[in-house]
């Protein structure tokens, strides 16, 4: 575009990381670029770019909960993977003055937030996971079309771990006793959720599965599905169940294609032809509740999530009482009438349960335990929540 306008031109949005702004600088697509949310999640972008420490760069997700969804419900803006931003007079992490010996129990958002902060300020921390990996919900997040950057802050947390200094023990299922003779003077319990069980009539069904099941231990799904839970978590999967092959979040010419962006603006406005290519699956995305899907969804980006589902013809039912499963498929009762859904597959997306069971006999025994993230409410998935009650925990332990 260099050379079309005789003034300067500046190019925005998603220029999120330093190589990126390099890359569309180095093109000539533009004379200077323009950061805003970026700078919200890592205020100094720019020094550890300088430095040569792009990989301690706390990037930007997109996610947009905690800076535009609060602006537009007249709340202080902030940043989920950054909640110190826009409250640095309120929330600091000083070096301690008591070093304790902490342990962390999940090294999910939560419990990597906490530990990075903890050990950052001087505390010795030795955080526990059960799985092969740290990040745990957002090793889900990050496979769904459009999330792919969620991958970005489990990268940001592990290089903390290794500039902290914090203990990571994976492969490592803690147990109370374990803990309790650790002589640790703070537990903290960030051990998250599991998928909510829903009770009908052939829950058990091979065909039944949950989320979990099939984001994050990669379980096939069928050519017909039936999602079991209209939130956050049941749209993501929808999304996830509509795409196949090569994803349009990942190649700029195929999500022109979907959207009807002409790349040649060879019309006014780069209109075209809205072109998604078609679900590989028929799918029904069901919940009990009346009213429209996705009305509790983010103000910014809701629109976009039923938008996207409305191009793949996902079908969305409401008013659903789920009767049983069998080898028919999933039956419904809907506007008073029995109905039988004919799936391969349903994936139940109803909400989830805190894992805590070592909570209360922590507390029985005398240790100092703290419950943080999905572990303390997990009414939702909810980042934003699990991150900033973690940084505040660990700014005062």
């Amino acid at each position: 575009m260099m050379g079309e306008v005789n003034i300067p031109l500046i190019a925005t949005n998603r220029i999120n990381m330093p190589d990126v702004a390099e890359e569309i600088l180095q093109d000539g697509c533009c004379d200077m670029v323009s950061m805003a949310r970026p700078f919200l999640a890592d205020a100094d972008l720019v020094l550890k770019a300088m430095e040569n420490r792009a990989d301690e760069i706390n990037t930007c997700i997109a996610c947009n909960q905690a800076c535009l969804d609060h602006t537009f419900t007249m709340q202080v803006s902030s940043c989920l993977v950054n909640p110190r931003a826009c409250h640095e007079t309120e929330l600091n992490f000083h070096p301690t003055e008591n070093k304790k010996k902490i342990a962390v129990v999940g090294a999910g958002p939560a419990g990597m937030a906490f530990s990075t902060l903890a050990a950052e300020r001087g505390h010795e921390v030795d955080l526990f996971e059960a799985e092969k990996e740290i990040g745990g919900q957002f090793n889900m997040a990050k496979v769904i079309p459009g999330k792919e950057d969620y991958a970005e802050t489990i990268r940001y947390y592990g290089r903390q771990i290794e500039l902290t200094g914090v203990n990571l023990h994976l492969n490592t299922r803690v147990d109370k006793e374990q803990l309790l003779a650790g002589g640790y003077d703070e537990i903290i319990m960030a051990s998250g959720v599991s998928p909510r069980k829903v009770e009908f009539e052939g829950s058990d069904h091979e065909k039944v599965l949950d989320y979990a099941d099939v984001l994050y231990r990669n379980k096939p799904v069928g050519k017909s599905v039936a999602i079991v839970g209209a939130g956050g978590i049941g749209f993501d999967m929808a999304e996830f169940l509509a795409h196949e092959g090569e994803l349009p979040s990942l190649n700029t010419e195929l999500y022109m294609e979907e959207w009807g962006v002409d790349m040649s603006y060879a019309k006014g406005g780069a209109l075209a032809q809205v072109a998604p290519s078609p679900s590989p699956r028929e799918i029904f995305l069901l919940k009990r509740s009346g009213g429209k899907h996705g009305k509790n969804l983010g103000k910014t980006t809701g629109w976009i999530h039923r938008a996207s589902l409305a191009m793949k013809e996902v079908n969305m039912i409401a008013n659903v009482a789920y009767k049983k499963v069998d080898d028919q498929g999933l039956h419904i009762e809907h506007d008073g009438e029995i109905k039988v859904l004919p799936v391969d597959n349903v994936v139940i997306c109803a909400g989830q349960e805190p894992l805590r069971d070592m909570y209360e006999e922590l507390q029985a025994a005398g240790a100092s335990v703290h419950l943080i993230g999905g572990a303390h409410v997990a009414a939702e998935l909810d980042a934003k929540k699990a991150i900033k009650e973690a940084s505040y925990l660990a700014a005062k332990v």
